[in-house]
Order: C-alpha cells, then sequence, then structure tokens
C-alpha cells in the first residue's frame, strides 16, 4: 500500500500508474524461475540457488513485453531524483550511492 501511495505522491498517472501497482509481471517472472528450477532435487550450496535462479530470470525475459506506459519511464526517474533531492536519506541499505557518510567527532586538545 505504501508504494501505490508513493507512486501517486510522485505524480506518476495513466497506464505507467496502473503497471506498477500491479503485482503480476513480478509474479509471472517467478513462476518462471520456479518452473525452471523445479527438477532441482538436492540443492547443494546458496550459489547453485543463485544460478538457477539467474536461469529462471533469463528463461522468464523472453516472455517479457514492453511495460505499458513505458513513455512515461522518463517522467517517473525525473519524479524520483526531485524525491531524493528533496528528502535526502540519510542512510538506506536499499539505497547506498544517496547514504552519507558516518560522522567523527573530533576533539582539540
Amino acid at each position: 500500500m505504501q508504494k501505490t501511495l508513493t507512486i501517486t505522491r510522485l505524480g506518476i498517472r495513466g497506464a505507467l500508474k496502473r503497471t506498477l501497482e500491479s503485482t503480476n509481471p513480478i509474479e509471472s517472472m517467478i513462476e518462471c524461475v520456479r518452473r525452471t528450477s523445479r527438477n532441482v532435487k538436492r540443492w547443494q550450496s546458496g550459489d547453485m540457488a543463485l544460478r538457477w535462479t539467474a536461469a529462471g530470470m533469463l528463461e522468464a525475459e523472453q516472455q517479457f513485453r514492453r511495460v505499458i506506459g513505458y513513455r512515461d519511464l522518463a517522467k517517473l526517474a525525473i519524479a524520483i531524483e526531485r524525491e531524493l533531492t528533496a528528502n535526502p536519506v540519510t542512510s538506506s541499505p536499499i539505497n547506498p550511492v544517496h547514504a552519507q557518510a558516518p560522522t567523527v567527532a573530533t576533539s582539540t586538545v
């Protein structure tokens, strides 16, 4: 729900808004990953799981179509940049590029 409100706050409307509000594209990709890896019986390591996930995503990529409302993606990028400029993120595990370095207290003797 919060993500939907973010889309509205950024001023995204029309077909792109409808596309971004839906979870169908990601659910479709997840289903392709499941289908690709369903016959694996012994998962040996995390690396193996990552390789099978990547293989499933490459398989899903063949079914991807153009994002409905793709012409408004530039407007979305501009709105996100404007939002980040107006509300700088101090630290975020999702977006380390905008994280600020911690300040170190110094003293003079």
